[in-house]
């Protein structure tokens, strides 16, 4: 079978392939349970026509935390959220991250652009540049290095000045293939402009790291994932991955793609690890018990009424996209009002 077909079951139909794709950077927190909840559940509403993949993405080195993956791996299967196969690591995968930039920086944009092209800019220098964003913390490149002559590029090059690696999108916002288009499940049509409204984004860090949207286009690629469930503050990211993807592989199946509202804490800011929210090795030091926490994530998505006990099997029975797109408007979480008696839940 051809790389990039999409699986078939014993009736001929292609099976929804999902994947959980957590950062090993710490305890997976409730937003982060939420996602992986919902990312089970759209795989396995399909019965034996669905596979589910394990993906640890620990590709951003300085960032991983000692056991992370193990401890994702292990909360997972208190929660009941097993996945098909072995389990993926991105540090392991350096040779498809760099087989696929080669492959990018062989191509050109309508009219000889590099489609890849050496960014000479610093992160201070992007923000003074560039206009405010939308709050989902994407910063529009402002095509600072996209101009230069290759005779500064190569001098640049020569004295061995540090710099990252962009992928170009078209020049033009009225250019045939300037606009990327995708039906959510969750939020409908979406439509991006992007020289507008995403850039020329990073594919390599200039630590030599390949960036987040190369490896996991490279990665959904190759694992045949063909549905995609995580935040909608990726929104914009999920159009420039689909530029990526059919830079290469441009016969590559259709994706089906399902962007979730965000969980904000008490304080208003979405729940991160960096913020200290709530997570699953502090909630069941406190006494939580997985049907508790599954409870919180299912009335989250809008599956209950109430946070109530719930095992996932309850959550699977008469699941349906369409119940989490009746309300996508962002999610806040304030575990004191939850019946929540000292640090233990009274659910």
């Amino acid at each position: 079978m051809h790389k990039g077909e999409p699986r078939m079951d014993q009736a001929g139909q292609a099976k929804v392939v999902g994947r959980l794709a957590p950062s090993p950077t710490g305890r997976m927190h409730l937003g982060n349970v939420y996602a992986c909840l919902a990312a089970w559940l759209g795989v396995r509403s399909q019965g034996s026509g669905g596979v589910l993949r394990l993906r640890i993405e620990d590709i951003d080195t300085p960032r991983v935390v000692k056991d992370a993956g193990r401890w994702i791996m292990d909360d997972l299967a208190w929660l009941g959220l097993d996945w098909d196969g072995e389990v993926v690591y991105q540090s392991q995968r350096a040779d498809a991250y760099s087989q696929a930039l080669k492959l990018l920086e062989s191509q050109q944009l309508i009219g000889g652009q590099p489609l890849v092209y050496p960014c000479f800019c610093s992160r201070a220098d992007i923000r003074a540049a560039s206009a405010p964003n939308e709050g989902d913390g994407f910063i529009v490149y402002p095509g600072t290095c996209r101009g230069l002559s290759h005779r500064i590029v190569d001098e640049r090059l020569a004295r061995g000045q540090r710099h990252s690696l962009r992928i170009a999108v078209p020049d033009q916002p009225d250019e045939s293939d300037a606009i990327c288009r995708f039906d959510d499940l969750i939020f409908g049509p979406q439509s991006f402009n992007l020289p507008r409204q995403v850039g020329d984004v990073v594919v390599q860090r200039s630590d030599g790291l390949v960036s987040y949207q190369l490896a996991v286009t490279v990665d959904d690629l190759a694992m045949g994932v063909n549905q995609i469930v995580r935040g909608r503050d990726l929104l914009r990211s999920t159009a420039i991955q689909m530029w990526i993807r059919n830079h290469l592989q441009p016969q590559a199946p259709r994706v089906q793609y399902a962007h979730l509202p965000l969980i904000d804490g008490v304080d208003g800011r979405r729940m991160s690890k960096r913020f200290g929210s709530p997570d699953l090795g502090s909630l069941r030091g406190d006494g939580w018990t997985a049907k508790q926490v599954l409870g919180v994530c299912g009335w989250l998505l809008g599956l209950l009424d109430r946070p109530r006990p719930v095992s996932v099997q309850e959550l699977l029975d008469g699941f349906t996209w369409n119940m989490l797109a009746a309300e996508h408007k962002d999610r806040k979480l304030d575990l004191s009002k939850l019946n929540v008696s000292g640090a233990k839940p009274n659910l």
